[in-house]
C-alpha cells in the first residue's frame, strides 16, 4: 500500500498531473455533467453503448475516469489510480475512433474526425505518474508520511 501512495517532492509530477487533470476535466463534465456542450450522462451513456457498443458498465468508468481522476489528479489523490485510468481511456480512444483519422487533429475541418496526437499527449503525460506518483503537494504524498510510515 505504501508503494501505492509514496512519491517524491519533485515541482515536475505536481506541474504534470494538475495540467493533465486541467486538461481532462472538461472532456469528463461534458460527459458527465453536461458543461462545455456536452450531452452529460444519459446522452453519452447512450453514444458509447448504442454508437460504439460499448459495454454499459466501461462507459461509466470512461465517464467517472475521465471526471472524477482528472480531480484525483488535480488534488494528487489516488495519483498512479487516476492516471492509469487515464491512459487506458485514451489508448481506447484511438483504437476505438480515432486511430482511423490519423495523427493529426482536425484543426482546419477536413478530416472525417479527430487524430489521435493528442491522445498520445495524455499518455505520455501519465507515464511519469504511473512511474513516481504525484509529485510535490499530492494528498497521496500527505498520507504516505502520515499514515503509512
Amino acid at each position: 500500500m505504501k508503494a501505492f501512495f509514496q512519491t517524491d517532492e519533485n515541482f515536475n509530477n505536481l506541474i504534470i498531473r494538475v495540467m493533465l487533470g486541467i486538461v481532462i476535466f472538461p472532456h469528463g463534465a461534458q460527459k458527465l455533467l453536461g458543461w462545455f456542450g456536452g450531452y452529460g450522462l444519459e446522452g453519452t451513456l447512450g453514444f458509447f453503448t448504442d454508437k460504439l457498443g460499448v459495454p454499459m458498465i466501461i462507459a461509466i468508468l470512461i465517464i467517472l475516469g475521465e471526471s472524477l481522476g482528472a480531480l484525483g489528479l488535480i488534488a494528487g489523490f489516488l495519483t498512479r489510480f487516476c492516471a492509469a485510468g487515464i491512459f487506458m481511456i485514451m489508448v481506447g480512444a484511438i483504437l476505438m475512433s480515432h486511430g482511423s483519422n490519423g495523427f493529426f487533429m482536425n484543426w482546419s475541418g477536413q478530416q472525417a474526425g479527430e487524430g489521435f496526437e493528442y491522445h498520445l499527449l495524455a499518455i505520455a503525460l501519465c507515464l511519469p505518474l504511473l512511474i513516481s506518483g504525484g509529485g510535490r503537494f499530492s494528498a497521496d504524498g500527505l498520507i504516505s508520511k502520515r499514515f503509512l510510515k
